[in-house]
């Protein structure tokens, strides 16, 4: 009943500065109106009210066409003259936009080919018409009078009353064009972190929380962390300017992780045998691990609380280069038992049991450092797919070091922090990690849910 036809056409407007021209002139000619006397560049940027880049297009367009004498002072040619009175091609062009690309004379051409090479002076949008007309057959329908007695949508309402029967149904194309529907739903990185967090809370797990700005000393010093140690560089941690210091602690903690650091305190260490500064331990950093969280809560920790276990879920900030497999912040789970008889075997089996949930059932455990933790241990998940072994992080037993100045005692702490980025990415076939937080629509839209 309907002929529709469809145009597509390339359309020459006036961009930014074009507008500004056609109403001020183009920069070449009023450079050479001012230049009725002998004028120095300067002098002509003022008078002409140019900025620096249409001044150097002008020198550039007006020397080509031998109008201007080059000097410490410039002058007009004769030629330079006889330019100033005649409109010139582009000028010419520029009045007669909108013009079609494919609808150019010769002359035409030649202007829209210099001023493209412009910045901002014209611009081509692509413009799509859609012409409608009725056929013959339309044309037989167009006075006729269309009962509207139809059923349009099968709703709840209508199935439940059963007024459905003996009605008409508007007839429909299955194969028609009908556009995509997007549901609401979460960010997926966040569908994927709310995941993390529902595994900790199903296996009896607290959950730890905190502020991403901390000071160095429940970052590093209470974690044991040598304040000559290069990951308190400038290149490796984010340290905040306002404020610049934060408060610490009671007099008692501090100076107990003050004696640990200098000579192991009673915790039958030597300590990192130096001179601990208290200031140094105020200075504010972006968080660079939630172990920090850990080191909060187990200072807050009383005997009648014991045992306890307990996770976070958080964002973390390294001063790392940004690349395919690289960010300055990322997510990172944090977890810790406090046990009498917790050990090393228990920590194993947390693990397995929560990288098992993720989508990885092997998991293997090899022996490494940390300054905080020993005996520790790096993480590897076998992909299933890839076939191959994937480190995922860190885990270990809280060094005496760093449990007995914050808990008073020392008793088992079982420790892990792996990062959940990579995990994320991998479930979601993204190759580049940068892709997690680019928050591209149409990526958010077509991307599946987090299904484990």
């Amino acid at each position: 009943m309907l002929k529709i036809k469809k145009e597509s056409k390339e359309l020459i407007e006036l961009d930014v500065n074009g507008k500004n021209y056609v109403k001020n002139g183009l920069p070449e000619k009023r450079f050479l109106e001012v230049l009725k006397e002998e004028l120095s560049l300067d002098e002509i940027k003022e008078k002409a009210k140019l900025n620096k880049d249409e001044i150097m297009v002008s020198l550039g367009h007006l020397k080509k066409k031998s109008a201007i004498i080059l000097g410490k002072k410039l002058k007009i040619t004769d030629q330079g003259k006889k330019y100033l009175e005649q409109e010139s091609l582009e000028e010419k062009f520029l009045k007669k936009l909108p013009l079609e690309v494919d609808k150019l004379n010769d002359e035409e051409k030649n202007a829209f080919n210099e001023l493209k090479k412009r910045k901002e002076i014209i611009k081509i949008d692509l413009v799509k018409d859609v012409f409608v007309n009725l056929t013959d057959l339309g044309k037989k329908f167009q006075n006729i009078k269309i009962k509207d007695n139809f059923i349009e949508q099968v709703n709840q309402k209508l199935l439940k009353t059963g007024s459905w029967k003996n009605k008409r149904f508007r007839r429909y194309d299955i194969s028609s064009f009908a556009p995509k529907y997007y549901q609401g739903k979460r960010h997926f990185v966040n569908q994927a972190l709310d995941y993390v967090k529902r595994i900790w809370l199903d296996m009896g797990f607290k959950e730890m929380k905190g502020n991403l700005v901390g000071t160095s000393f429940w970052n590093f010093d209470a974690l044991f962390t040598s304040q000559e140690h290069s990951v308190r560089d400038l290149h490796d941690t984010f340290f905040i300017s306002n404020p610049e210091k934060g408060k610490l602690p009671s007099k008692e903690l501090v100076n107990n992780i003050k004696k640990t650091h200098e000579d192991g305190w009673t915790t039958g260490s030597k300590g990192w045998q130096y001179k601990w500064n208290e200031e140094e331990a105020k200075k504010n950093v972006l968080r660079t691990h939630t172990t920090i969280l850990s080191a909060q809560t187990l200072v807050n920790l009383k005997k009648e609380d014991l045992p306890a276990k307990f996770f976070s879920v958080g964002r973390c900030f390294r001063n790392e280069s940004l690349d395919w497999s690289h960010l300055f912040e990322f997510n990172q789970t944090e977890g810790i038992v406090i046990d009498e008889d917790a050990n090393l075997r228990n920590l194993i089996g947390y693990l397995k049991e929560f990288f098992a949930k993720m989508g990885f059932p092997k998991a293997r455990f090899r022996p490494a450092y940390f300054p905080y933790t020993e005996p520790s241990m790096e993480i590897d998940v076998y992909h299933p797919i890839h076939k191959k072994w994937v480190e995922l992080g860190g885990a270990g037993m809280f060094r005496p070091e760093v449990v007995k100045p914050l808990l008073g005692k020392d008793i088992p702490v079982l420790a892990w922090g792996p990062g959940i980025d990579r995990i994320i990415t991998d479930a979601y076939k993204i190759l580049d990690i940068r892709e997690l937080y680019k928050n591209d629509i149409k990526q958010l839209r077509e991307i599946k849910q987090w299904m484990k």
